[in-house]
Parts: structure tokens; C-alpha cells; sequence
């Protein structure tokens, strides 16, 4: 049975919460029902504390969490009314407090690249860079701070690459085995930057400073939930759009990548060990405020909602 898995705060407590048939479901409460643990054998398990923990333990709750949904929804009669939360009750927090590392692919999807005035050969490898988790995820929901020292501050709607065991040097197969799911990232970025080093790349010789760019606080909205990755058939099949105020800016899809998710992980798997939590955001598709003529940066009151076909709608407010 299909379902989605985050976190969300209820009435001041973390909450690991799963999502299936349109029902909100308390994992604690569900794991805590004395039925469901003898049906679903796991009388001898301590429950996972969050759902970096869960990850961490990802082989075994990947066969659990289907059949714990299954059961709960064939047995309406027997569960307790209070499992189904209400969507009201729910204040979405990042889905993975907090991922190890949070790695970015730059300029990894041809129109973006087009639209950068970009072009050229394939690289011979991904661009990444990285971003701090603790202090730029925020959940579905959040309203994100304008910095006082960047002004030109975009949008760029991802696809998001959650990783479910620990792999180096991994190839082929094993790669996307490695995956345990996929969510919607909003990778928010600083343009100033960049406007300055276009109009004079000899100040800063070494390139554009990405940590002042893209790792500011609240910059990297997630969520609102995990799809496990044997519910998405073709992740480089999946439209991607993100909206301001109502009005699209971007819409494209997955089947753009220069580098599929496949060989993202091959690539950084040979640069560092991924590790289960670890979070992947895998670039951007045209129609970032930047490119745009004039072009167009978030301001305070503005709302944004980025979108991944099936996985969910991931909201951002601007004050």
C-alpha cells in the first residue's frame, strides 16, 4: 500500500507522521497498538525516536511501514480513533531533522543551462557544492527571512534524493538501490553574487562564494513528505513547477537532467560515503528569477509553492 512519511509538530510534540489514503497517521500511536505489533512482528522492536533514526534502519522498516498501513486501514473497526490525525492539527517540520549532508547539483538540467547563458560539452562530472542542514531546512509552511545584506533572492524547485544505506563507490543498480526516497526541495539562493561577478569576474578569480549564495538561513525548504522511492515508477519522469503568488515560473520536467539520479550517486559516491539521511537535491529547471527578463526576486508577503508530480506541494512564505 502506497503511503508518504515526515514530520510534523501535534500540539508541541515531533511527531513522526505517515500519510496514506488520505489519512494522517501518528506512527507512534500506530506502533504503540498492541494488534498491529503481534500482526506485523514487532513485539521486540524499540520504535525509532525520528525519522533519521527510521532511516538509519531504513532495510527493516521498508518491509514494516506497508504492512502497518495495510492493517490499520483493513481493520477499521478495531483502531483507535485517535491514529488519524486531522491536517489542521499538523505544523510540517523539515522531513529529516537533521540529514548529515544536504548536497546540491548545480546547472544540472538543459534549459536552466540555456537560460544562464550557458552551453557547451557535458562535463565529465556533476557540479555540486553543499549546504548546512540545521540551519537551512525548514518544513511546508515555514515563512523564510529576507537577508539584510542580499537583495536578489530566487527560487528553484528540485528534486529532492533521500538516501537509505550507507554506500561508497557504488555503481549501476546499486546506486538506486541505495535510494530510499524522494521529496520536493526548494533550493532558495542569494543572486547577488553572481550579478556582481558577471559584471566583474576578475575580483573574484576563484568563482561566485556559494556559501553566501545558497546557505543562509531557511534556504532550503523541504518537504512536506518522503515518497519512498518503489512508489516513484521513473524518477527522471516527473514534472516539476513552482509558483509565485499564484503564477507559474517554472515548469519543466525531470527527463532534463544532464546527470540522472543514477549518476549523481555514482559520482559522489566515489567523492564521499553517503550515508542513510543523506539528502541530494539534484538541480534546477529553467525559469529562475534571474534569467527572467526583467528579471524578477522574491519580496516580502510573497508566497511560493514548488511542486514534484506525485510527491507533493512544498509551501514557502516571504517576509
Amino acid at each position: 500500500m502506497n503511503y508518504q512519511i515526515g514530520t510534523a509538530l501535534v500540539n508541541g510534540g515531533e511527531k513522526i507522521i505517515l500519510f496514506s489514503q488520505h489519512a494522517y497517521l501518528d506512527f507512534s500511536l500506530l506502533f504503540n497498538w498492541p494488534v498491529l505489533k503481534r500482526a506485523v512482528a514487532m513485539q521486540d522492536v524499540e520504535p525509532p525516536t525520528s525519522l533519521m533514526h527510521m532511516m538509519e534502519q531504513w532495510a527493516y522498516w521498508r518491509e514494516k511501514l506497508p504492512r502497518m498501513v495495510e492493517y490499520f486501514f483493513a481493520h477499521p473497526e478495531e483502531s483507535a480513533s485517535s491514529i488519524a490525525l486531522n491536517e489542521e492539527e499538523l505544523r510540517w517540520l523539515p522531513p529529516l531533522l537533521y540529514p548529515r549532508k544536504l548536497i546540491c547539483i548545480g546547472t544540472n538540467y538543459t534549459d536552466h543551462i540555456a537560460e544562464m547563458g550557458g552551453g557547451g560539452r557535458r562535463p565529465a562530472h556533476p557540479y555540486s557544492f553543499l549546504k548546512p542542514p540545521t540551519t537551512t531546512l525548514v518544513g511546508s509552511g515555514t515563512a523564510i527571512t529576507l537577508p539584510e545584506h542580499a537583495r536578489l533572492i530566487d527560487w528553484e524547485v528540485e528534486l529532492a534524493v533521500v538516501i537509505g544505506q550507507r554506500v561508497h563507490n557504488v555503481r549501476g543498480n546499486a546506486a538506486m538501490q541505495a535510494v530510499a526516497g524522494y521529496s520536493v526541495l526548494n533550493d532558495v539562493s542569494a543572486r547577488d553574487d553572481l550579478r556582481d561577478w558577471l559584471a566583474n569576474p576578475i575580483m573574484s578569480p576563484v568563482g561566485i562564494d556559494w556559501v553566501v549564495s545558497k546557505a543562509l538561513d531557511g534556504f532550503a525548504p523541504m518537504g512536506p513528505m518522503i515518497t519512498p522511492a518503489e512508489f516513484v515508477a521513473d524518477p527522471q519522469d516527473l514534472r516539476l513547477t513552482l509558483t509565485v503568488n499564484g503564477q507559474i515560473k517554472q515548469d519543466s520536467t525531470t527527463a532534463n537532467m544532464v546527470f540522472s539520479v543514477q549518476e549523481i550517486i555514482e559520482h559522489l559516491s566515489t567523492v564521499m560515503t553517503l550515508e542513510p539521511g543523506d539528502v541530494i537535491a539534484t538541480g534546477t529547471p529553467a525559469g529562475v528569477g534571474f534569467a527572467r527578463k526583467p528579471q524578477e526576486f522574491l519580496q516580502s508577503g510573497d508566497s511560493m509553492v514548488a511542486e514534484v508530480e506525485g510527491l507533493g506541494r512544498l509551501e514557502t512564505y516571504v517576509h
